[in-house]
């Protein structure tokens, strides 16, 4: 027990095998640079694997269809998004509140947060000191008004008054004499409406006001051919009746959606006026960039809070106009039974949207939700989302 390693080394070295016809060879003793290894080895492999860091994910309430919180729970696109990047990944996170999306990219640029989720618009202004995710949607600026009842009868007669109706008609009135025509020679030996007391003129006139509405048809025809002829008139009123009620509804709806104002037709048109903004948003520096250009007189910039108090906003008189991303306005006109409200203008400098990320985070979790994002956005899951939101979760 007492032997040294040398001496450990001569035992094996003279070992031999008990069993017979055996070969007698001498094991060679380990280097000790190689036992100090093995050694390492086997106590990396025994310490518990280091979890993974805690990610820390700011979003904003407010900010409806993007995120908002509903019933104590954080939802939206922009957080359903995010939580598929997560799941996929295996990214452990809190999610950590924020008043708004200038705050939130104040904390991932100081490196409070590791991700800010929503939808950021990635402008020039902010590429300069802020870090972005792989966009995931592009989107534009729009601008809502309060509809006067003027405005609402203008637009709806715009839309109902078109070209399109035009042409229906049209076509339903020349399908409807050439059909009268084609009664006044087949009903010539049957009903002669040429020998009616009425005469020639007011004849033709009867028989198209019959094929036209259709009650009195027995008063006009008698033949078969004559009957037949009715029965196609009948199927042109069924036809351009529908035609006629579809188009109706569709340019209802559309003028309901139609621009909100006479007034506001481009962005110079807001001079003067008092319209809301959130704050550090990319509205605000758009309209600060035109009152720093010389409009005169120069756009009186309000606070909005949340993009939910537009409509309120509005109907008290507080200003004359709100500016935000299309997508948070067209979901809270879908949202409002009052068809007032509508987008004076929309698409303004479209832009991309994507989520910030810490300067701090490292590349790998960077490119780990790059990838998921870009896997999500090809396989359609972001356009799907976008629906969704639109239509109101």
């Amino acid at each position: 027990m007492g032997a040294s390693w040398a001496d450990g080394g001569k035992e094996l070295a003279s070992w031999r095998s008990p069993l017979p016809g055996s070969v007698h060879r001498a094991i060679p003793p380990l280097p000790i640079p190689l036992l100090r290894a093995l050694a390492i080895g086997l106590l990396l492999a025994a310490m518990p694997l280091q979890a993974a860091a805690v990610l820390r994910v700011g979003v904003a309430d407010g900010s409806q269809p993007c995120s908002f919180r509903k019933q104590g729970s954080w939802s939206g696109m922009a957080v359903e998004l995010w939580q598929r990047i997560a799941a996929q990944e295996r990214l452990p996170y809190v999610l950590v509140a924020r008043e708004s999306t200038a705050s939130l990219l104040e904390a991932t640029r100081r490196g409070e947060l590791d991700v800010a989720i929503g939808c950021i618009t990635v402008s020039p202004e902010r590429l300069g000191s802020n870090r972005f995710s792989l966009p995931f949607q592009e989107t534009g600026l729009g601008v809502m008004t309060l509809r006067s009842r003027l405005d609402l009868g203008v637009s709806l007669l715009q839309s109902l008054l078109g070209p399109d109706l035009i042409r229906l008609l049209l076509a339903y009135v020349g399908l409807i004499g050439l059909l009268s025509v084609a009664v006044w020679r087949v009903e010539r030996s049957g009903s002669k409406p040429a020998a009616w007391e009425v005469g020639r003129r007011r004849g033709f006139a009867l028989i198209f006001q019959v094929l036209t509405t259709g009650p009195g048809t027995n008063t006009v025809v008698v033949t078969a051919r004559g009957h037949s002829l009715v029965f196609l008139a009948y199927l042109v009123r069924i036809v351009s009746a529908s035609l006629l009620v579809s188009y109706v509804t569709i340019n209802v709806v559309r003028g309901n959606q139609d621009l909100a104002s006479r007034s506001v037709r481009s962005l110079n048109d807001l001079a003067g006026q008092r319209v809301a903004v959130r704050p550090g948003s990319v509205s605000e520096e758009l309209l600060r960039g035109l009152n720093r250009s010389g409009l005169q007189p120069p756009i009186q910039l309000r606070k909005l809070m949340r993009v939910p108090d537009a409509d309120s906003l509005l109907a008290a008189g507080a200003v004359e106009a709100v500016m935000a991303d299309d997508i948070q306005l067209d979901f809270l006109l879908q949202q409002l039974s009052d068809k007032r409200f509508g987008l004076a203008l929309r698409d303004l400098n479209p832009q991309s949207q994507a989520f910030a990320l810490s300067p701090t985070l490292n590349d790998a979790s960077v490119s780990r939700i790059n990838v998921a994002l870009g896997r999500l956005k090809r396989d359609g899951a972001v356009s799907q989302l976008r629906r969704q939101a639109i239509n109101g979760w």
